[in-house]
């Protein structure tokens, strides 16, 4: 499961929730959703779904969708049922329980700051893929560096480089 701050609707994959057998309620043909990558994903539907977290069960409506990801917590659930999530401390914090948003020991989780190469001005309600390097570029072994691509153009509309 992925906890996503920036997904504004929690989000099932069609496959799961053929599998949950829930209360399926039907939504209006040719709704979407746009992605983070961009790309327009159909809904399917809402299902109203037992969440678990922690020791905790949450009702919720989840929409159906063709997603990667098998299910994406969005900020609707966080919100919701007041779920704070704790990027320093990798948890989740909910009724005074404390749940890993890893299952690797803390150990194993690196946490790096990027830099961007250049000032960039991103306008209100947009995004953009800008160049940006690790802070202590020597500790970390991967990166993501395959940009461009088919679905990233060379120059982002808000005047960032992509490479």
């Amino acid at each position: 499961m992925l906890v996503d701050t920036s997904a504004n609707v929690t989000l099932v994959r069609t496959d799961l929730a053929q599998k949950l057998k829930g209360n399926f309620i039907y939504t209006a043909p040719n709704i979407s959703l746009k992605t983070a990558t961009g790309e327009k994903a159909e809904i399917h539907g809402k299902l109203d779904a037992a969440i678990e977290c922690g020791s905790r069960k949450f009702q919720h409506k989840i929409y159906v969708a063709d997603i990667t990801d098998p299910c994406i917590l969005g900020l609707d659930f966080l919100q919701k049922f007041n779920l704070m999530v704790d990027l320093e401390k990798n948890e989740i914090r909910t009724g005074g329980e404390e749940i890993p948003l890893f299952s690797a020991s803390a150990e194993d989780s690196k946490l790096c700051s990027v830099l961007a190469k250049e000032k960039t001005i991103i306008p209100a309600r947009s995004e953009c893929l800008i160049q940006g390097v690790p802070e202590a570029s020597g500790k970390f072994r991967y990166a993501v560096t395959d940009f461009p691509g088919p679905s990233f153009p060379e120059r982002c509309p808000c005047g960032g480089h992509t490479r």
